[in-house]
């Protein structure tokens, strides 16, 4: 007896049988497979796919789900010291409340006539961004940082007319890499030296390899390695002498207490809202911001969204809504200056609610805090014998980097370690910058307890010894 049923799966819309031969009916087929006769013979999948039996019920599935997320270790139960882009920030539960009303949740899309809530809050959060930053326009966040680089960097080869760009090569390698995806072949990428004793840029390679050609410069401040840029001034210099614009990335929560770029020279500013009330996820939680002087030239050349706010006929009232709306690919498909598709809005509004939460004082004192946190690390780690900090006489945020070349073990078996300890070590440098060994990033923020960093440092000497 044949036993073999026919498969109805409830999430799977129109998977019924008799739904699917009544549409075959309507569109004029009578196998699913005519609707696949453009794709050539060789290019189709001949085998049988190694599935295993699909789980029927709903308790099944769930069961099943959840026995393999429970081999996860989480930032719950461990204690985590990893960065490179993604930071383990505390959370108000605010953030959580705000960002889940089903007005802020579920929109999408809409009108300036039918969205206030949603459009006001925006330009909320882009305002306090553009005190923050000291610029006067911020757009809609993007999906994250590389993306912001590259649209930043995009913009400032049609203000410039020009299609060459350096890049500091102390930045993230992966948004080196989304930089290069991004922008090629149209531009050209060139990466500029660092300084491995200090970490900083090389002037001298800047000076050198600058030329007529060049549209801007890309740097970020922090660095990749966490080391603080206190070369703005004589960057921006080298770069607009050379009629280019100058590029910056910045970390948000470092301008509590550090310089924003503007008061060095920055044209763009770009960066990762992801620190400013929003949780680590896989792969996710990011949001990019671009940040410009209200200029005609630069204001143009945004591809995003921007929010403003205006009178309306109603003495006292004001709406909130696009502004230059027609320069958007939303507005002009087939003419736009570059196209951008889903924005990340709703962690603008989230990374809103942080920073109106914490104010000017509270970003103050969150730098302050994780400044001296990250000091205090990084001394710890320096006595432990073997371990070196590398860049040591130069100030750090956040992150820094620690070499384990003296000890013999690679960073990969020394995190292994830690983790047996509830520890996630730093992370391992050793491909992405091979000149470096055996080292490894090391990310302290506000979260972490002086217990936390004794911990760390307990277990390092426990694993060298």
């Amino acid at each position: 007896m044949n036993t073999k049923k026919n498969l109805v799966h409830p999430y799977i819309p129109n998977s019924a049988p008799e739904i699917k031969e009544k549409m075959m009916r309507e569109i004029g087929i009578d196998d699913i497979e005519e609707l696949y006769n453009d794709i050539p013979d060789f290019l189709r999948f001949k085998g049988r796919m190694n599935l295993p039996d699909p789980l029927l019920s709903e308790i099944d599935l769930k069961s099943h789900a959840e026995r393999i997320l429970s081999k996860n270790t989480t930032c719950q139960e461990s204690i985590s010291f990893l960065g490179g882009g993604c930071w383990q920030h505390y959370v108000p539960a605010i953030c959580d409340e705000i960002n889940q009303r089903s007005e802020f949740l579920t929109a999408y899309a809409g009108e300036p006539y039918e969205d206030h809530g949603r459009f006001h809050a925006l330009f909320e959060y882009a305002s306090m961004m553009g005190e923050l930053l000291e610029m006067d326009v911020v757009n809609v966040p993007t999906y994250d940082w590389g993306q912001a680089a590259s649209t930043a960097i995009m913009m400032a080869t049609r203000i410039a007319d020009r299609t060459e760009i350096l890049v500091s090569e102390s930045i993230s390698p992966d948004r080196l890499l989304i930089i290069q995806n991004y922008c090629n072949p149209t531009l050209k990428i060139k990466t500029l030296k660092t300084d491995y004793e200090t970490g900083k840029i090389d002037l001298v390679d800047l000076e050198d390899t600058i030329s007529n050609k060049t549209a801007g410069v890309y740097f970020e401040n922090p660095s990749y390695f966490g080391c603080i840029e206190d070369q703005g001034t004589k960057i921006s210099t080298i770069i607009h002498d050379n009629d280019a614009l100058c590029i910056v990335g910045a970390d948000p929560v470092s301008l509590g207490v550090l310089t924003p770029p503007s008061s060095y020279g920055a044209d763009i500013v770009c960066g990762d809202i992801q620190g400013l009330g929003i949780h680590m996820q896989y792969g996710g939680g990011h949001a990019g911001f671009i940040a410009t002087h209200d200029e005609e030239k630069f204001v143009m050349e945004y591809p995003s969204r921007l929010f403003g706010v205006i009178p309306t006929i109603v003495k006292g009232e004001y709406g909130f809504g696009d502004v230059t709306y027609d320069r958007t690919s939303f507005s002009k498909r087939e003419k736009g200056k570059e196209f951008i598709g889903t924005a990340a809005a709703l962690w603008g509004i989230t990374a809103g609610v942080y920073l109106a939460l914490l104010g000017p004082r509270g970003m103050q004192d969150l730098g302050k805090l994780i400044l001296q946190k990250s000091q205090y690390a990084m001394e710890k780690i320096s006595t432990i014998d073997k371990i070196d900090i590398i860049f040591e006489k130069t100030p750090h945020f956040k992150e820094f980097v620690v070499d384990f070349n003296k000890t013999q073990k690679k960073v990969s078996e020394i995190n292994e370690l830690l983790v047996k300890r509830k520890i996630f070590g730093g992370k391992d440098l050793s491909k992405e910058f091979p000149n470096l060994r055996e080292s490894a990033l090391f990310c302290v923020t506000e979260i972490h307890k002086k217990d936390d960093i004794d911990k760390l440092v307990l277990g390092l000497e426990g694993i060298i010894r």
